[in-house]
């Protein structure tokens, strides 16, 4: 049909007709909220480069999964800061490690929030790379999976809901999810980083996290931004190793990969990480007044959303829930 019989603005007269044909909506159910634990006590380090978010020792982190979980938001991913660092990153597999104790902290405040436990070393590790080194400064892929495999052991027995593999070793689902079953926790499932680019969006995370590499880069284990077909080969071959749900990350300028991700795999729950520089941005330019943030940050949480994430891991989940339930 053409002009004048069909108009398509119709459905766009006013915001309850727009609202009525929506293809797409977002809902509080849709966020991950991230959490940064530090060891010590009363502890709240604003991260300059991220308005908002801060390192929180353990007492306030508690408050701060308390405050999401009351806002509505039904899962945290955590990440941790430790008191001392070594070649190994020793403090990540420890059951007295900061985001062992925060877990085991957590669930027994808040049993029905989803905890999601970052599984990575290089928070840990003294040189800031995600796993073992060989005398030239390469990362050691299967000696690193030992390491892994100790790590969301530990994570489980203290509580967690989901393992989140992030440092991209080759085999690490699969030998995460050996280490789980043998151990009995067969029911706690793994979320991988399945397709996690080298990218320049991650600044700001490093800054929260002190997990800047000491020398050179990631590019050896993480991918080039450049490929999206090698995105799906990650992605099959984590969802062969036995992952429960697979991550794109970052978000935004990666959307072509969740839309062919969703494509490929319909039936994979698809989790988006929209990156601390994805939102560091939007603050800045929203402090600025260049940009008004909460319309900005609508869209830009749709269109991941609209791209096929069905989980958006972000830093703007409170601002966003705050919103959705008409609280700001």
């Amino acid at each position: 049909m053409k002009f004048p019989i069909t108009r398509p603005r119709r459905l766009r007269k006013n915001q309850i007709i727009r609202d009525m044909v929506a293809e797409t909506t977002l809902s509080i159910d849709d966020f991950v909220y991230p959490i940064f634990v530090i060891e010590g006590k009363d502890i709240k380090n604003p991260v300059k480069s991220m308005p908002g978010i801060y390192q929180l020792s353990l007492e306030h982190a508690v408050e701060e999964a308390k405050e999401a979980y009351d806002l509505g938001i039904k899962s945290i991913i955590l990440f941790g800061i430790p008191e001392k660092k070594d070649e190994v990153g020793s403090q990540a597999y420890a059951e007295d490690g900061i985001i062992a104790k925060a877990i085991n902290k957590i669930k027994s405040k808040l049993p029905d929030l989803i905890v999601i436990a970052d599984a990575c070393l290089c928070e840990y590790t003294s040189h800031g790379h995600c796993g073992i080194l060989d005398k030239d400064g390469n990362v050691l892929n299967d000696p690193t999976l030992e390491l892994l495999k100790k790590e969301a052991y530990v994570y489980a027995k203290m509580g967690a809901d989901i393992i989140a593999p992030s440092g991209m070793m080759d085999g690490m689902v699969k030998a995460i999810r050996e280490s789980l079953d043998e151990n009995g926790f067969e029911d706690v499932a793994i979320m991988s980083y399945s397709a996690k680019y080298s990218s320049s969006f991650y600044g700001p995370f490093r800054d929260a996290a002190e997990s800047a590499p000491a020398f050179g880069d990631r590019k050896s284990y993480q991918m080039d931004f450049r490929n999206a077909n090698e995105a799906i080969k990650e992605i099959m071959l984590d969802i062969e190793e036995g992952a429960d749900f697979v991550m794109v990350k970052p978000a935004l300028a990666y959307l072509d990969v969740i839309r062919i991700a969703k494509e490929q795999f319909p039936y994979m729950p698809i989790a988006a990480y929209n990156v601390s520089g994805e939102y560091s941005m939007v603050k800045a330019a929203g402090k600025m007044g260049w940009v008004d943030e909460n319309s900005i940050t609508i869209e830009i949480l749709t269109a991941i959303k609209r791209a096929g994430a069905d989980l958006i891991i972000t830093y703007f989940a409170k601002d966003m829930a705050k919103l959705i339930r008409g609280q700001s």
